[in-house]
């Protein structure tokens, strides 16, 4: 799988495409090589042969037929292993002269030079090898053939041949090797930096890319990516400061301000004087509660998946949070169905699942209908824990399902409604510090009030793997150490995000 993997990378097709052009340019440069090569063999061969006839020309121009009967007798007679090939005929094919007895009839002429077989056929006695001659026409209707046998020469040319078949197969195989030895050191590099940023974007704010100090384009794209990560590092720091400044210069005033407002309501007899001061107090209530919610989530956001993780039993979780805000449902006339299987494990924050499961159902509730219905379900499907608490309520849109985890989004509908639009998001953290997903979606399709769908997944607990995981960090410091968020159980904390 890796293998496949590694041949769809942009670096092997890279380098894929360069070995086509490498191949290619091989290709070339050999089959110029030897179309040069064995024509200049050739050329030399066909040079001898027409030395060879200017000296038989010149014999007989000087000595006549009988001459050049004699000159190609001694010729003959002085290469026993018949590299000339020699043959003097009449105008019907009688032979003069010559190691060969019949004339080759098989190959054709063109421009008087035929390539033909030295066999039985021509009175060869030795093994079948090939030759090439000119052919011509001496005066007296005499037919002359001088030839060379040319078998070493093909033999040379298929040698050459077969060495460039091979270069080639062996060119393809090594640029092959080349381009995903080169891709798969260029993935490992882009790898190492893909698994780091995981890891960042998971909370480990401390890690930073690696580099080899070799100051190539990697390690200078490392260097940019870590001089952006201390950037964001030092905006995020002072981001977390003004929080901090604001938590002790704002928070301590307003929570004395709702202090003094709510004695100012015991003192009062005065029943329309209580009334304003009870909505002054339930004010600084709600403010409180969205600011604390507010500095929750940015610790959850930037403390990752840092929680202190223990196994939770998930179902049980679920049923206490269920037994809470049953009561609640009661008071509304709410149907509360639960469907809880008791063996499902998790590895995780009690205390920050606690919350989210809380947050859930208290959201059904306060965005269901008197009369209707909600449902709380926990189970596991396929490796995975499944959360799902559903209810018969307003429901969010299609379009905006993607939002709602924004911290203050609400939905149109939902804004007559009490909240501060902080539940989901903080859903949402707790959620991803615990490596799972959320999906939304209608209960009832097409339906006035659709309802919602809350489906959580979360990895089920693998002990196994823990022990390996742990054996691998045993002895590494936490990258981000963080003081542990406690987190209740509070209903003003559960307003939807949709609300």
């Amino acid at each position: 799988m890796k293998i496949l993997s590694q041949l769809k990378t942009s670096t092997f097709q890279l380098a894929l495409l360069y070995m086509v052009v490498f191949a290619t340019s091989v290709f070339l440069l050999l089959a110029f090589i030897y179309w040069r090569t064995a024509g200049f063999m050739t050329e030399q061969t066909d040079e001898t042969i027409e030395a060879e006839i200017a000296g038989l020309a010149e014999q007989y121009r000087g000595r006549g037929i009988n001459g050049l009967v004699t000159v190609i007798r001694e010729r003959v007679s002085r290469d026993p292993n018949a590299k000339s090939i020699y043959l003097l005929a009449t105008d019907d094919y009688l032979k003069l002269a010559g190691n060969l007895s019949t004339w080759p009839g098989e190959a054709g002429s063109q421009n008087g030079w035929i390539n033909f077989s030295l066999n039985e056929a021509v009175g060869w006695k030795g093994p079948v090898r090939l030759a090439r001659a000119r052919v011509f026409e001496v005066q007296g209707g005499l037919r002359l053939l001088v030839g060379r046998d040319v078998q070493e020469l093909t033999t040379l040319k298929r040698l050459i041949e077969r060495a460039i078949n091979w270069g080639m197969g062996i060119t393809l195989a090594l640029a092959l090797l080349g381009g995903f030895m080169m891709s798969r050191s260029t993935t490992r590099r882009i790898e190492v930096i893909n698994k780091i940023s995981r890891r960042i974007m998971n909370g480990h704010l401390s890690l930073r890319i690696p580099t080899r100090g070799t100051s190539d384009d990697f390690d200078q794209l490392a260097e940019n990516l870590n001089q952006m990560l201390d950037r964001i590092v030092y905006l995020m720091e002072g981001i977390r400061h003004v929080s901090d400044s604001i938590a002790h210069d704002l928070r301590t005033p307003l929570t004395r301000l709702r202090n003094q407002l709510e004695t100012t309501l015991l003192a009062v007899d005065n029943d329309e004087a209580r009334e304003p001061a009870a909505k002054a107090v339930a004010e600084a209530d709600q403010l409180l509660a969205t600011f604390n919610a507010l500095l929750r989530i940015a610790r959850l956001e930037t403390r990752g998946n840092a929680a202190d993780k223990t196994v939770v039993m998930l179902g049980e979780l679920v049923a206490d949070a269920c037994e809470l805000y049953e009561a609640v449902a009661e008071d509304k006339e709410q149907t509360f169905e639960q469907a809880i299987s008791s063996d499902v494990k998790i590895e995780g924050d009690r205390d920050l699942l606690f919350q989210m499961v809380s947050n859930l159902i208290d959201n059904a509730i306060k965005y269901t209908p008197e009369s209707g219905d909600i449902r709380v379900a926990v189970d596991s499907i396929a490796g995975e824990a499944v959360l799902e608490v559903s209810d018969s309520g307003i429901g969010i849109p299609d379009s905006e399902k993607s939002n709602v985890f924004q911290r203050f989004y609400r939905v149109g509908k939902s804004r007559s409604l009490p909240g501060n639009g902080l539940g989901l998001s903080l859903v949402s953290a707790v959620t991803e510090i615990h490596q799972g997903r959320i999906e939304l979606s209608d209960r009832r399709k097409g339906a006035e009030n659709p309802g919602l769908k809350v489906q959580v997944y979360l990895p089920l607990y693998q002990p196994i793997k823990r022990r390996v995981m742990r054996g691998q960090q045993q002895g590494a410091a936490d990258d981000n150490a963080d003081d542990k968020t406690v987190a209740g159980g509070d209903a003003d904390l559960g307003a939807r995000s949709q609300s």
